[in-house]
Formats: structure tokens, sequence, C-alpha cells
């Protein structure tokens, strides 16, 4: 084999030392010892010259090339198993209810369901798109088999990526001047509230709550008319809008706990499960 060569399970094994932190929970994740693991790894990056892993204070790190090639690895690791199914893959077929909160519905959840549905024509999705508060009951009841939802513990669902809180704020009227400033809020279950009143409070900054909405559109729509600033997640914030932060007074907010979660009705279905590590593979790390 010629120097450069990279196959496909050094990859695979690359991607799942990342994801786990460590040699040895990727040695759960792929099925192999230990030193097996460590080995691909050392093959690896004699195949690129290239150095891909240090190791930190509590687990091992990307290097600047490592961040570079993750996004790589990830989409051949992915394109190789499409392939796959496309030609050895089990024919499925059956209903899938999908919900997605609506922060991760076109940025996230639109290109997984672009490369499923054509892999798996047999299969009917169902999608509903809400707010995670509404979402995790759903999937608690049985009502939804599936939902791509921001986390409100820990044990909830399979854990995929961080995805980063902003304040935003229109420059037409620049509302962050005022005191108290006023802010547009979700409902009042909501995490996305929760973490922006708490950077507001751990800041000293006076606010008032002059918007209450559940609907992402209404947070936008109130801050591009100059009723408030509002936090939303960074992967929806406009292009009409300003992310603001310490130059505006504004601290940072914690960020969303973004992950896939599942119902217990919904075991034993091939579809389900075909869609729920669809997505597991297709956006675990995906910041």
């Amino acid at each position: 084999m010629p120097a450069g060569d990279l196959q496909i399970d050094w990859l695979k094994c690359f991607v799942a030392v990342v994801d786990a932190g460590s040699l040895s929970g990727a040695s759960l994740e792929i099925h192999r010892s230990q030193s097996a693991v460590s080995m691909q790894m050392k093959k690896l990056e004699a195949a690129l010259g290239r150095q891909l892993l240090s190791r930190g204070p509590r687990h091992l790190q990307l290097t600047a090339d490592g961040q570079t090639l993750l996004g790589y690895a990830r989409r051949m690791v992915a394109l190789h198993a499409e392939t796959q199914a496309a030609f050895h893959g089990e024919e499925l077929s059956g209903r899938i209810r999908l919900g997605v909160a609506e922060d991760y519905a076109a940025k996230y959840l639109t290109p997984v369901l672009k490369r499923f549905a054509p892999r798996y024509a047999g299969v009917e999705i169902e999608l509903d798109c809400e707010q995670s508060t509404a979402l995790i009951p759903r999937v608690a009841s049985g009502d939804l088999d599936l939902a791509l939802i921001s986390r409100d513990s820990t044990q909830r669902g399979t854990f995929l990526f961080k995805e980063p809180m902003v304040w935003v704020g229109s420059p037409q009227f620049e509302l962050w001047r005022r005191d108290p400033i006023p802010i547009a809020v979700y409902e009042s279950a909501s995490l996305a509230r929760r973490y922006a009143v708490n950077s507001l409070v751990l800041l000293g900054r006076e606010y008032k709550v002059v918007y209450n909405s559940s609907s992402l559109a209404g947070q936008i729509a109130a801050v591009e008319g100059g009723i408030a600033i509002a936090a939303i997640t960074q992967c929806t914030v406009p292009p009409s809008l300003q992310v603001l932060g310490s130059d505006q007074g504004l601290g940072q907010i914690d960020p969303m706990d973004v992950s896939v979660l599942r119902s217990r009705a919904s075991r034993g279905s091939k579809a389900v499960d075909s869609l729920h590590a669809f997505i597991i593979s297709a956006l675990r790390g995906a910041r």
C-alpha cells in the first residue's frame, strides 16, 4: 500500500477516540483491544506524517492537524456506511415519528434527512417541529419515536454536541444601552430562558422581561422590531441582528447540550434503529 493511503478502519478508530476522549473508551465503542486502537492511531499518524492527538490533563485532545482531519474523517466514515447500506443494507419500511427543536431543524436535521431519505425510500418520516420542552414529554409518552432536543439533564438521550447561546440585538435600536435592559424570553420551563437570566444576574445587570414567546421566530421578530434583545442559539442568528458581548455590557451564556432522544416504545423498530444511529453518526461532535 503506498505511503499516505488512509484505511477506513483507521478513520473509524480516530473518530471513536475523539468521541470517547480516550483509547480505552474507544476500544469499548469499536469492540477492539486498547492496544489495537493505539496501533491503528499510530498507523494513521504515520500515513499522514502528522500528530493528531496530544494528552491533556484529563483526556486526549486534538492537535490542530487532528481538528482538520476530524471533519473529513466523519464525512468519510458516514459515506462509507451509506455506501454499504445502499448495496448491502436491509430493505427498511415503516413509519418514524420524529421531533426536532425549532433551532436545530434547518442547520442540523435537514442535511441528515436529505442523506437518509434516498437510502431508505420505504421509510415514512412524520416530522414535528416544536420547542424541546414540548418534545421531551411526547417522546416519554411514546407519541414520538425520536427527537433532536436541547436536553435538560445529562441522562436525557444521547449527547451529540454543544450549541453556543448568544445575545442578539438590532443595531438600529441599541436597546442594550437601556437600564433596565428589555429582554425577550422563551417559556418559563425553557433552559434558554434560565441561562439567559442567569447570565444577567451574574453580571449584576438589571433587566425587564417585555416579551414572552415559545417561538424562535417570535423572539427574532421582537428583536428586529426594537422591543427587546434576546438570547438565541448561534446557529439561528439572522444577518439582520448583531451578536452582543462584553462591548455591550453583556456576558457569556451557558451553551445548550444537544442530544437525540428515543422513546422506549420504539425499541424493536429497525427503521427507528437506523435513523437513530444515522443521526448519531452524522451529528456527534457537529460543532
